[in-house]
């Protein structure tokens, strides 16, 4: 292994908002010359074991504890045998043949094929089978050891080094993040009246034409998925992205994936694994659509391409020849194309922006060890104080992973709890004058466990009890005062960057950056494919509801990431993070849109200031 460098250690660790210090990267070169680790590799074992310590800050002295209780004992050292204690190997000849042959060994093998032991008194030995359901190793959970680097099921990152309680912490308040011009930034509410509505023209439909369509504004039925219906709409999104494709990059045609071609032809497809492992440059494959290509698939060789960034699931077109009709070879790349921003529907083709202000934040909303909601009280003591125009929770509001549901030891049902805070949410946000949008999240042990998932509640139901809170779907597109915000609690942010395989890629010292922008170029919430087994997706109801139809002015992704607010193709991109972070606090988001007048299909990010805060 060559020697690490400390920006590799500096950059793993970054990515999920941990600062290495010097004498802790010293430590950790060590561990890494000691046991043949690369920075990837030590940086995933850290997290693991941090995760079993309930989120055990890096120092030098746990980084001892790390060695000797996890490496040590996971990573064995094979002895070499010395040379003056090697067994000389014994000759066998036709008369002592026979005292080199172990007849139970012989007959063990003889069982595992189902045979019958010749030998009386010798054990049956069970016959081995072949499990039924082998466990896929990309898709293991907590439970089992985690095969997916960074998957949300087998740690919480923090960002940076947290504090051991909620209440020891000591830097609330502080700046993670910000984008646009924060000097003399007045964050208090315009205390104007907000116009709130669904972007997405079928939530605008009339009754009649609802009535052909699930409508998750509704109960509607899941688990009901047929197989042709999902592969219907799977090719489907192959034939809709080809089309722009072609237009925007003048193709003349596309040819079939499997047809063996002397020439240069083009392809479009969806990027696939062939095996169950995780996605790597030998065993891509792009599956074509049923139009072009009658479903069939070809493996891709990558070799020649001087950059790229694939994902599972990743609709894209690439140049290249097939002369053996065995394999592809890719010489350019096309992925996926980025939507015009909204239009106006006035004649003066202008969009008019009203001052406002926007709060976002996602769950958690209580420590891991707890029911307490301590993050969730200081967030209500922040809305009272600055009373922003709109306020945007996005869950988990009742956790699924919190020890106390996990463990069974709580006390009141799940439902009474959400009630309960919601009413303390809604009664303060009246007083304080705001608007209040709730998203839910595949999380939430007392709702709906599918994707996309529907709102909490109808809005009829809770017109009374609730009246300045709406209710959304997740994912939803929302029109707010004209400015179109996309939001989703999933964290395909985080998904993706566990399969994602890149080689030089545009963007590359930004990797946030350009995981965002894939759901941008593939148009929708959620591009990967397949999804991970804690994710059950609807697709039926997934091509009417998480499909972007324009790209948004502002877009939500929250994730165990580390925080960020960026400017991507024109879009404002935010990840507030999650506002506790096991039994530490995390952070929230802010984002103040100045009054003014932009033209249509045009970016508002000159008229807003965004920042990321410590709660």
């Amino acid at each position: 292994m060559a020697y690490l460098q400390d920006e590799e250690l500096r950059d793993e660790f970054d990515l999920f908002g941990i600062e290495l210090t010097d004498d802790v990267i010293d430590r950790l070169k060590e561990i890494c010359i000691t046991y043949n680790l690369d920075a990837d590799k030590v940086t995933d074992e850290w997290l693991a074991f941090s995760k079993a310590k309930k989120d055990l800050a890096i120092s030098v002295e746990n980084l001892d504890l790390f060695d000797r209780e996890k490496l040590a004992k996971k990573i064995q050292r094979t002895p070499q045998t010395p040379l003056h204690k090697k067994s000389q190997q014994r000759v066998y000849n036709i008369n002592n043949v026979s005292e080199g042959v172990d007849i139970t060994d012989a007959e063990n093998l003889y069982n595992t094929y189902g045979g019958t032991p010749s030998t009386k008194g010798t054990p049956v030995q069970k016959r081995q089978l072949t499990p039924d359901n082998p466990t896929i190793k990309r898709f293991q959970n907590s439970a089992r050891s985690p095969a997916v680097p960074f998957s949300p099921a087998s740690f919480s990152p923090v960002g940076a080094t947290p504090s051991k309680k909620y209440s020891s912490r000591t830097n609330a308040g502080d700046v993670v993040a910000s984008i646009g011009n924060v000097d003399n930034v007045n964050w208090q509410g315009s205390g104007q009246k907000c116009s709130i509505q669904r972007y997405d023209p079928i939530g605008n439909l009339t009754k009649e034409e609802k009535d052909s369509i699930k409508d998750l504004n509704t109960d509607f039925k899941y688990m009901f998925q047929k197989l042709t219906d999902k592969a219907l709409v799977l090719n489907e999104m192959i034939d809709e992205m080809a089309t722009q494709l072609q237009e925007k990059h003048n193709i003349e045609e596309f040819s079939h994936v499997a047809l063996p071609v002397q020439e240069e032809v083009t392809l479009v497809g969806r990027i696939c694994c062939d095996s169950l492992g995780k996605l790597n440059a030998k065993s891509v494959i792009l599956e074509g659509s049923r139009d072009t290509s009658a479903g069939r698939y070809i493996p891709l060789d990558l070799s020649d391409l001087k950059q790229y960034s694939l994902f599972p699931g990743q609709i894209v077109a690439m140049d290249g020849t097939n002369t053996s009709g065995q394999k592809f070879v890719v010489k350019k790349l096309y992925e996926g194309v980025v939507q015009p921003l909204p239009a106006c529907s006035n004649e003066k083709d202008q969009i008019e922006l009203p001052e406002m202000t926007v709060l976002i934040a996602a769950g958690p909303f209580s420590t891991s060890d707890n029911l307490s909601f301590e993050p969730l009280s200081d967030l209500v003591k922040f809305i009272r104080k600055d009373k922003p125009d709109i306020v945007i929770l996005i869950g988990p509001f009742v956790d699924v992973k919190n020890d106390l549901i996990e463990s069974g030891k709580c006390t009141s049902s799940f439902d009474e709890i959400f009630r309960t805070k919601l009413g303390e949410i809604s009664s303060e946000a009246s007083s304080a004058g705001c608007h209040v949008i709730v998203l839910p999240s595949y999380r939430d042990v007392h709702h709906d466990y599918v994707y996309p998932q529907p709102p909490f509640f109808h809005q009829s139901q809770t017109k009374n009890e609730y009246p300045n809170v709406r209710f959304m779907p997740d994912p939803c597109v929302v029109n707010i005062n004209n400015v179109i915000f996309g939001i989703t609690s999933a964290d395909i942010m985080f998904q993706l960057g566990a399969e994602e395989i890149s080689f030089n890629p545009p963007g590359a010292s930004d990797r946030m950056a350009r995981l965002a922008e894939h759901l941008l170029t593939q148009q929708n919430f959620y591009p990967l494919y397949p999804s991970p087994e804690d994710v059950n997706i609807d697709y039926e109801v997934f091509d009417l509801y998480s499909r972007m139809p324009s790209t948004p002015h502002v877009l939500i992704l929250p994730s165990d990431l580390k925080q960020f607010t960026k400017d991507i193709k024109g879009c404002c991109c935010i990840n507030p993070g999650r506002l506790a972070r096991g039994q530490a606090g995390g952070t929230f988001s802010r984002l103040q849109i100045r009054a003014g007048v932009i033209r249509s299909r045009e970016s508002i990010l000159p008229s807003i200031t965004a920042q990321v805060l410590r709660i």
